[in-house]
């Protein structure tokens, strides 16, 4: 973080919040140590899902190839509202996203604004197609903290190859628009970061990039490795750049997942997944939400953080992760450069 964004982080923390995500990492070496699925406090990271709709068609994005067998739709703010009424306390930061573009749904910075009453730390992630003059300014009101924006790409034929149905200069044009907006209204958020998704077509334009950056006043630049779903025979997405990509060539001549898959997983006890309609998922690696802990339409959240359904997945995590599909293709902590 910068430091302003630090302050403004550190803002946010109270002695609850601290307290619980002290009792939620001890729990998580515990669990480690004597390898069973013991859990204290409540998540201090959530991800909410705004809709699962989007505008853009990338090829490895569920919500690009409209690929979900799962329910679709876009989260009621209503509703939102009673989640964050019941986990507010303890949160330390927010997600404002899981699959398809936030600003699709038209309550976002509404909830946005919900949240920041709740002084919670708030991020979202966008492709930067919405951004324009007035959703710039309502996002700046919204008291929306981080905004990351997609740019995969520096030119437009090489942005295209990966998100499809882009147009690389709206996303300039938004950012442009947020950091007009932020000083205008004399504000410090959101603090503005250029998402790159490091691909074969683009890695050669990462200097371009940071360049971009600086031009426009956006505040950082972080580099992220992409995941691919059918890279074991190689993908014309993987960089040739090993250091950014999450994949490397085995001694059989096939790709394999870069780091090891340990017993553990750091995501499962301090954090989760809502998705549009309520349902709770492990982590932000179960795009089609095929392991659902429960539904906080029908129980409130503390019981499904404690559920037998959820303990039993955590031992499952203990046991054997090369078992548990969505993680045999994951890089839990994965690694970004900036």
């Amino acid at each position: 973080m910068h430091t302003s964004d630090s302050l403004n982080f550190l803002s946010k923390l109270t002695l609850r919040r601290c307290a619980n995500a002290l009792a939620v990492l001890g729990s998580y070496y515990a669990a480690k140590i004597l390898r069973r699925p013991i859990q204290w406090g409540l998540p201090f990271s959530i991800s909410v899902e705004p809709t699962t709709a989007c505008n853009l068609r990338c090829p490895e994005c569920p919500s690009g190839l409209r690929a979900f067998t799962r329910p679709t739709g876009n989260l009621r703010a209503d509703f939102f509202r009673n989640v964050m009424d019941e986990l507010a306390s303890d949160l330390l930061w927010l997600i404002f996203y899981f699959q398809g573009e936030p600003y699709i749904n038209p309550a976002f910075l509404e909830m946005v604004a919900y949240a920041k009453s709740k002084k919670i730390y708030t991020i979202t992630s966008t492709n930067g197609h919405f951004l324009d003059d007035d959703n710039a300014r309502r996002t700046v009101e919204s008291g929306l903290d981080r905004l990351i924006i997609s740019l995969d790409g520096t030119t437009q034929e090489v942005y295209e190859q990966y998100r499809k149905e882009g147009r690389l200069d709206k996303v300039l044009q938004g950012a442009a628009n947020v950091v007009k907006w932020k000083k205008a209204l004399r504000s410090s958020t959101p603090h503005i970061v250029f998402q790159f998704l490091v691909v074969r077509p683009n890695e050669h334009q990462i200097p371009e990039a940071y360049r971009l950056a600086r031009e426009i006043g956006v505040d950082e630049v972080k580099l992220k490795t992409a995941q691919i779903y059918d890279y074991e025979n190689g993908h014309p997405l993987i960089p040739t750049q090993e250091k950014y990509a999450r994949y490397r060539h085995n001694e059989h001549g096939r790709y394999e997942v870069k780091n090891r898959l340990v017993n553990h997983c750091w995501k499962l006890w301090h954090s989760c997944v809502v998705t549009w309609d309520g349902v709770v998922v492990p982590c932000c690696f179960d795009k089609d939400a095929s392991h659902r802990m429960g539904s906080l339409r029908q129980q409130p959240f503390r019981s499904i953080w404690h559920s037998p359904a959820y303990r039993q997945f955590r031992t499952a995590i203990l046991k054997g992760r090369d078992q548990i599909d969505i993680c045999t293709n994951c890089s839990e902590g994965c690694k970004v450069w900036v």
